[in-house]
């Protein structure tokens, strides 16, 4: 499927070496000011060609709005965009129109599909989730009006990580863009990129994680049973290309724990519930609880590797393969504005979902 969301619903499409991308965006409330200059700011943070530890590829990742929008405020009407492709060098790929990339989705898509688009990657390429930025842009705007705020970092690359006592829920938005692995924590990130620059060099790939963090949330979003607030969370940031886990909370690592070691404190004031930790992560039997919800996406290694591998031809024959062109030896500077945009997204949604039953707001 090519649309996400139930009420707030996003539709892209585009491939990588088309002419253009885009979307169209359905169900947004009528009346709402947006900043078009700002949904341009988070295009930027994701658009290739930024820095040195991400592709070369020069985009600017302009969006053209269709439709939706008057005089800056939403009409409640569907708002249609595009983003049109410009540096894209299909030679590139020639190579690979009967081989497939190993890990690659060259192989699925061929087999499903009968056909594809070696280019790039086709519909398959990282470069779709330029649409998703739009819309979770634009949700954005909208949570800002119910004091909801959601931001992304880069928390691990390889094995190299933020220190086990860093406060993630204290992070400064500001001090994410202070440099170009999207990471909090100055020291760390020096760490980051030298091991980035380090695999770039020699052709070679590294994943790691992104914690993302939403804040502002009401009590009782999310939809049981099969709706629960983090299943909407974890189906969106599994369906980002090369996410390979989602966890919220303690998440895995409190599984080894005990149930007495895991239990939320509650605390009181002014009459208000809250608690003194928060091991569930901000939600409680698929709810928001109020807290902080905080989750981290697992993202691996790009399958795409510039040094020689081995492929497989499209009559089944083993063969070495040098894949050309330009790729990001790491996704996750690249991919922090794309998770914030499915959390935002997400959250849009089920808060839309919550106040069409009566019980949000």
């Amino acid at each position: 499927m090519n649309t996400y969301g139930k009420i707030f619903r996003l539709t892209t499409f585009g491939e990588s070496h088309g002419i253009a991308l885009g979307g169209v965006i359905d169900g947004v409330p009528s009346d709402i000011e947006i900043d078009q200059e700002e949904i341009q700011n988070e295009l930027d943070r994701r658009r290739p060609g930024q820095s040195s530890i991400v592709t070369n590829r020069q985009e600017s990742d302009k969006v053209e709005f269709l439709s939706g929008l008057f005089e800056g405020k939403t009409t409640g009407t569907p708002i249609g965009f595009i983003i049109r492709n410009h540096d894209h060098h299909s030679s590139d790929y020639d190579n690979l129109k009967e081989t497939f990339r190993p890990s690659h989705a060259d192989y699925t898509y061929q087999t499903k599909y009968g056909i594809r688009d070696y280019r790039g990657g086709g519909r398959s390429s990282a470069r779709e989730t330029a649409s998703r930025v739009v819309g979770g842009a634009i949700a954005k705007q909208i949570l800002k009006e119910f004091g909801i705020s959601t931001f992304a970092f880069t928390s691990k690359v390889g094995t190299i990580g933020l220190p086990t006592d860093f406060s993630v829920c204290d992070v400064d938005p500001k001090t994410i863009e202070a440099n170009i692995v999207r990471c909090p924590d100055e020291i760390t990130a020096e760490r980051m990129i030298c091991e980035i620059e380090a695999v770039k060099k020699i052709g070679d790939t590294i994943g790691g994680v992104i914690t993302g963090v939403i804040k502002g949330l009401p009590v009782g979003l999310g939809e049981p049973v099969f709706d629960k607030l983090q299943a909407m969370l974890a189906a969106g940031m599994m369906s980002i290309n090369a996410a390979k886990g989602f966890e919220y909370g303690m998440g895995f690592n409190g599984c080894s724990n005990k149930g007495s070691e895991m239990i939320d404190h509650f605390t009181t004031r002014d009459g208000q519930i809250g608690t003194v930790t928060n091991n569930s992560g901000g939600i409680q039997g698929g709810i928001s609880n109020g807290e902080d919800i905080v989750f981290r996406v697992a993202f691996k290694p790009v399958a795409t590797l510039l040094m020689e591998t081995e492929g497989i031809t499209l009559d089944g024959r083993l063969q070495k393969l040098k894949v050309k062109g330009r790729h990001d030896p790491c996704v996750l500077p690249r991919a922090v504005p794309i998770v914030e945009a499915m959390a935002a997204m997400t959250i849009l949604d089920s808060l839309l979902l919550g106040r069409a039953t009566g019980k949000i707001l």
